[in-house]
């Protein structure tokens, strides 16, 4: 274990959301995305909500968005079925529906290994 962690001198670290927790919402993505590409946070959200819109209606339309090297976004079709109310036991009807799902690429698997 580094020596840090160890000691009984405490350490202040500037960025302790980094140290906390290992996820990422939309601001921090933003504001990532910003500071890679030399933009400013509002460019960087606008792409970001760009980018999203136009996955959200092709995927509307029926269609799939391929992203090579990261992944691809498709609809699948669930159809409808009986289920169980979990609190009484009642028989249920449940919609047929589409749901998104995403589908990880070889390069962004590969680089997670």
């Amino acid at each position: 274990m580094a020596d840090f962690l160890c000691s009984s001198t405490p350490v202040y670290f500037l960025n302790l959301s980094l140290w906390i927790s290992q996820s990422m919402n939309k601001t921090d993505l933003i504001t990532q995305m910003a500071d890679a590409a030399g933009i400013s946070k509002a460019a960087a959200g606008a792409a970001l909500d760009a980018a999203t819109d136009a996955i959200k209606g092709t995927l509307k339309k029926g269609g799939s968005v391929t992203l090579v090297g990261f992944g691809s976004f498709t609809v699948t079709k669930r159809s409808a079925r009986t289920g169980r109310n979990p609190k009484t036991g009642e028989a249920i009807k449940i919609k047929a529906s589409k749901s998104p799902k995403f589908s990880a690429g070889k390069a962004f698997k590969d680089a997670l290994n």
